[in-house]
């Protein structure tokens, strides 16, 4: 193989904005999946990939066809969820196959998967294990890291307010996310979130009390569960379409009364029919003039404090950004850590912060408080 990057799940709405910027970036990547023809399809509705140095493959969810595929590449970036369904095979053939893994995922459950099952044999590889390499929940993980510069704080407050619409696989993926125990860390254990509740909640950026959820969790305090530096993390995630909100809110209650007592099997699908009412047609492209996000994250120590603004636009094409720019750094020799790690500690918070800012995709400043 000579593409160095092999984008796993490429014909979906977020596995075309990555292609979109591999080509951006000149990178050379194979557009994978598990149908040939979706692909020829969907690739051929990027403008961007007009001359780009890319090839179509088709090769099923399984270890083996996959660990084929992969052998030669370097970098395996996988965009197939729900991942605690279709993930694992992939993590396995990029393992087997020498390669970096970064994904998508919004999943904490997954995450916490993987770190247990294959952090080990990435790290003793020397490859990078860096799942929810995307806008969640990497740009939040920018925000803590910044505030975590300021000398004693140690307990981050993250909210991320959003103003997309979802796409068909992130809202099959947050709805099932959402019925599944969600953890936050307080002061060392990580304690669960009540189920199908949500809390009130004010960004930086509006007078507007918008309704948050846990949303799995989120991602930091994955990163931060073993982390010295860290006491208490927790993260919330509310969008500006208190419709679309109420919806979700309205689901999740339904859930409660329909499927916890059922098996795991069967709350998936309920969990899955759900969700597909609620989207079942892929949205448009973002618009930066209308798509845009908040990410506050709150920082306190003993006697201090800190308060970090992340201002952007556009969070699936963030995503986009961070995948490129993660395969630029990675085939460029800028890699920071193996192993199992965030995106912060592979790439560095401030380069990142640096590769979407020149984009006009985020802003940042950060406030002492105390």
């Amino acid at each position: 193989m000579t593409e160095p990057v092999v984008v796993y799940g490429a014909s979906g709405y977020t596995g075309k904005l990555i292609a979109w910027h591999l080509a951006e970036a000149r990178i050379p990547f194979v557009a994978a999946g598990r149908s040939r023809a979706r692909l020829e399809a969907e690739m051929a509705k990027v403008p961007e990939l007009a001359g780009a140095a890319y090839r179509i493959a088709e090769a099923p969810p399984e270890e083996a066809a996959l660990t084929e595929l992969f052998q030669g590449a370097q970098v395996v970036y996988n965009v197939t969820g729900p991942f605690m369904q279709l993930g694992e095979p992939v993590v396995k053939a990029a393992l087997a196959a020498g390669c970096h893994y970064l994904d998508t995922t919004g999943e904490a459950d997954w995450m916490r998967l993987i770190r247990g099952r294959y952090a080990a044999g990435f790290a003793k590889a020397g490859r990078l294990l860096a799942p929810a390499t995307s806008y969640m929940w990497a740009a939040g993980v920018l925000a803590t890291e910044i505030a975590l510069e300021t000398p004693g704080v140690d307990s981050l407050d993250v909210l991320y307010l959003a103003d997309s619409a979802t796409s068909v696989a992130s809202t099959q993926s947050f709805l099932r996310m959402c019925t599944v125990p969600q953890f936050h860390l307080e002061h060392g254990e990580l304690v669960e979130w009540p189920f199908a509740t949500a809390y009130g909640v004010v960004s930086p950026d509006s007078h507007r009390v918008y309704r948050a959820l846990p949303w799995s969790g989120g991602g930091e305090p994955v990163w931060y569960e073993d982390d010295p530096r860290v006491s208490s993390c927790a993260t919330l995630v509310a969008f500006r379409n208190e419709a679309m909100f109420g919806a979700v809110i309205g689901a999740l209650e339904e859930f409660e009364r329909r499927a916890r007592h059922l098996s795991e099997g069967e709350r998936l699908e309920v969990a899955t029919e759900m969700a597909t009412a609620l989207v079942s047609t892929e949205p448009g492209r973002e618009d930066p003039n209308r798509n845009r996000s908040v990410i506050s994250c709150i920082g306190r120590g003993n006697a201090t404090g800190v308060k970090v603004i992340l201002r952007g636009n556009s969070p699936y094409l963030q995503t986009g950004a961070l995948a490129a720019e993660a395969c630029r750094r990675i085939l460029g020799g800028e890699l920071l850590a193996t192993g199992f790690q965030s995106p912060a500690k592979a790439f560095g918070a401030r380069a990142l912060l640096g590769a979407l800012a020149a984009r006009g995709y985020h802003s940042w400043d950060a406030q002492l408080t105390a």
